[in-house]
């Protein structure tokens, strides 16, 4: 490898992170990766393994970089042990990337005419792998840059967010083919075309009416800081402006109220008489206010053998302050609610004092909100992290919520980008299923989000914050919903296929 490979790497590395939120030039992922493209060219696998890794390295360094903060302010670990602890998760990223370079050479080499439709499936098939390997961790995916190009992002109701990752890439390596040969100009009308065509279809389902019905939603962002939360001398304090911004947005008479994760700062409904009391006065509180909440609470059980088991839960209440349904939460965060590998990674509990074991829910609740004058609304709550998973996220509406809600804290964060690329991957959860988002964030960014991917009304953060907004149930299962990622799949298929041809030619050159 030498400069001019290296340096290409990292200019694809700094575009594709200069796409995403904060800096969000997002008209830049069209061509971030064309610098890397052309660096592959001609090169060894194992040359385009380090090439492509140092195009992932700057890339999620640019884009995870706030895992410093939390792991440093929120976890008690030093600052420079913080920035190693996120340098070895940019390193781990960077291997996808990496292995795109590696894969794609002989791909290139063995069917040269395919190499702009392989790039992309190739592409693609990585991200479907990172939102599963290791439990997953799918920040940052290509198609989030365009969150916001409403027109581009509609087709995520057939393909997902990883269909918007293939068109990127696909037009990145016509581009790139272009570079190489001016004369190959098929590549670059193929993938116009396509693109020509997903526009076209965003634009008619754009122009597609509003499903019936209204549903009216508070979101409430108390803005507690985060050494706060659990400190038994801030409780009242704490229980306070939740009521006080609660009794705000009920003059308004929304269907629902929203509360974002372990807002309570006791354990709901536990069976220690301290939280029994605290639960009793908070149902009591909305059955004053008569409207229901739906709100996050650490619970926990006590199991034969004393064997606890804590969990990330939401509750509904009814305007009668009556407990209709609850929610645990399914996808937990590694190194934040439970330690993978422990007997392992024995050392980890010492390391980040922020660490609890808890433990996964089962069952995807749906919970039916009563509005006066129509049917029950059906919502579903996912809590923080669960949000950035397609599937997941498809699941719950396949089940018949027409309405979700996510509720986070996104107090660890601090004053990053990753509250604003939080929020933004809600966008393409709407878009994929047709369903409205309301999101309930402590620190922000608390807001709405309409089935076709509007953002209608969004918080500051670290901002006290009531919001209220009359959402359009969904009322069609997409593609999507339905089918889930056949797309992605099939993106795996092609690229397995490609390989395993290279692989057939090369053992027939050995004999």
């Amino acid at each position: 490898m030498n400069f001019r490979t290296a340096a290409l790497a990292t200019a694809s590395g700094l575009l594709l992170a200069a796409s995403f939120p904060t800096i969000q030039f997002p008209f830049l992922a069209w061509f971030a990766l064309v610098p890397l493209l052309i660096a592959l060219k001609g090169s060894t696998i194992r040359n385009g393994f380090w090439t492509g890794g140092i195009t992932g390295l700057v890339y999620f360094a640019g884009t995870v970089h706030w895992v410093t903060n939390s792991v440093h302010f929120y976890g008690g670990v030093p600052l420079v042990p913080a920035s190693l602890i996120t340098l070895l998760l940019c390193a781990y990223l960077a291997l996808y990337p990496a292995l795109f370079g590696a894969a794609l050479i002989p791909i290139r080499k063995n069917h040269p005419s395919l190499a702009f439709l392989a790039a992309p499936a190739l592409w693609t098939a990585l991200e479907l792998a990172r939102t599963y390997v290791f439990s997953g961790f799918p920040w940052s995916l290509l198609g989030y840059t365009q969150y916001a190009e409403l027109p581009v992002i509609q087709v995520a109701n057939i393909t997902g967010v990883y269909g918007i990752t293939f068109l990127i890439v696909l037009v990145n390596a016509a581009l790139a083919e272009l570079v190489f040969d001016r004369k190959r100009f098929i590549p670059m009308v193929a993938s116009g075309s396509i693109l020509a065509l997903v526009l076209s279809y965003g634009a008619l389902q754009l122009r597609k009416p509003e499903a019936k019905g209204t549903f009216t939603v508070s979101v409430i962002q108390g803005n507690i800081e985060q050494d706060q939360k659990w400190d038994p001398a801030y409780e009242k304090q704490v229980t306070g402006v939740y009521e006080r911004l609660t009794i705000k947005a009920a003059k308004q008479r929304p269907d629902l109220i929203l509360w974002p994760e372990t807002a309570t700062p006791f354990y709901f409904n536990s069976p220690r008489e301290a939280d029994q009391k605290l639960s009793s006065d908070l149902k009591r509180f909305v059955k004053g206010n008569q409207v229901p909440v739906l709100f996050g609470s650490p619970t926990f059980e006590i199991l034969p053998g004393r064997v606890v088991h804590l969990r990330n839960s939401a509750f509904l209440l009814s305007a009668e302050g009556t407990a209709l349904a609850e929610y645990h939460k399914f996808h937990l965060v590694p190194f934040g609610e439970y330690v993978p590998l422990k007997s392992v990674l024995f050392f980890v509990d010492k390391m980040v004092q922020a660490i609890g074991d808890f433990q996964a829910g089962t069952e995807y609740a749906v919970m039916a909100v009563p509005v006066q004058g129509q049917q029950d609304v059906k919502v579903s709550t996912v809590i923080c992290y669960e949000i950035i998973f397609p599937d997941l996220v498809r699941r719950f509406v396949d089940k018949g919520a027409t309405v979700i809600t996510t509720i986070t804290n996104d107090a660890w964060f601090g004053r990053t980008a990753a509250p604003y690329q939080h929020f933004s991957m809600a966008v393409l959860r709407a878009v994929e299923n047709r369903v409205p988002i309301a999101r309930a964030a402590n620190t922000g960014i608390s807001g709405f989000i309409d089935a076709k991917g509007h953002i209608l009304q969004t918080s500051g953060v670290f901002v006290e914050a009531d919001l209220t907004q009359t959402l359009a149930p969904g009322t069609v299962r997409t593609f999507y919903t339905r089918y889930g990622d056949i797309f992605s799949y099939c993106c795996v298929i092609l690229t397995l296929i490609l390989l395993a041809g290279y692989r057939k030619e090369k053992q027939s050159k050995k004999r």
